[in-house]
């Protein structure tokens, strides 16, 4: 299934679509040897394959480049751009590159985030609350201010926020877990104030993902081996007991940005092998 999600041909459904994808770079993976793709870059490859014409914007302007690569191989339509999420003069340049390159963004998409440094509350840093609430919560209330009015401008369109499951599940990273759900009330206020502009706002909340971010990033600040750490995090997923991976996350955002959803806004839906079915 993973291979055949990876691989599956294009169909179309966002043909004539102009996408930004912020955060279309990719985190380093647990290894050499690690060929795992994050959520940005999967989003960016499965927006442009259904014939999207795709921003990737990162702040590693390198990584981007490397996903503009990868969707230019396969025939696709794309360029990067290096704008840093927390930086608003930098993200109000992104409505403008886009247009010149594309046109006008119908389809904008929210990916970045971070939560390094993380941890329970006494014992955590104001300085690393404060750094992923600006990247988590503040760089998606900038990307959305200045590429809104763009959109409406537009006619409409879709933007599709990446939040998490530990929103609402348990969770020990006390920052990371609040700023999700920030992400949350951040999406339903744009969606109902944007109704009249014809402009959708949905969030996908990612449950326990096989990304270079999630297990490289982990092992190396837990000290464990990485294959090791995915063997425990499979089994904590209560479907099929094994991770998600980037293109499940990229084919919930796909159905949000497409036509096929018409009819959603202010949603918030679970990507995650059942965890917060238990939860509820």
């Amino acid at each position: 299934m993973i291979d055949e999600l990876a691989q599956r041909p294009g169909s179309g459904r966002l043909a004539g679509r102009v996408a930004i994808v912020v955060g279309a770079g990719q985190s380093q993976g647990s290894g050499p040897d690690d060929h795992t793709i994050g959520n940005g870059r999967a989003v960016a490859m499965l927006f442009a394959r259904e014939g999207a014409s795709v921003l990737a914007v990162d702040r590693d302007e390198a990584s981007a480049q490397e996903t503009v690569d990868l969707i230019v191989e396969a025939g696709g339509s794309a360029a990067a751009f290096r704008a840093d999420v927390a930086v608003e003069s930098e993200v109000a340049q992104i409505p403008d590159v886009c247009a010149e390159r594309f046109g006008a963004p119908t389809i904008l998409h929210n990916n970045v985030g971070i939560g390094t440094g993380d941890g329970g509350v006494t014992g955590l840093d104001r300085e690393v609350w404060d750094r992923i609430f600006e990247v988590n919560v503040t760089g998606m209330f900038l990307t959305c201010k200045h590429v809104i009015p763009a959109m409406r401008a537009a006619g409409g369109g879709s933007i599709v926020n990446i939040s998490s499951a530990a929103a609402e599940a348990s969770a020990s990273i006390a920052a990371y877990k609040t700023s999700k759900a920030a992400v949350n009330a951040l999406t339903h206020h744009l969606a109902t104030a944007n109704f009249r502009h014809n402009i959708r706002v949905n969030a996908i909340m990612p449950g326990l993902m096989d990304t270079p971010m999630a297990i490289g990033g982990q092992s190396e600040a837990m000290q464990v081996d990485p294959d090791d750490l995915r063997a425990s995090r499979d089994r904590m997923v209560p479907l099929g007991r094994q991770q998600g991976t980037a293109w499940d996350t990229a084919y919930a955002a796909l159905y949000l940005a497409s036509d096929e959803a018409r009819f959603v806004t202010g949603v918030i839906l679970p990507v995650d092998g059942g965890q917060l079915a238990r939860v509820g």
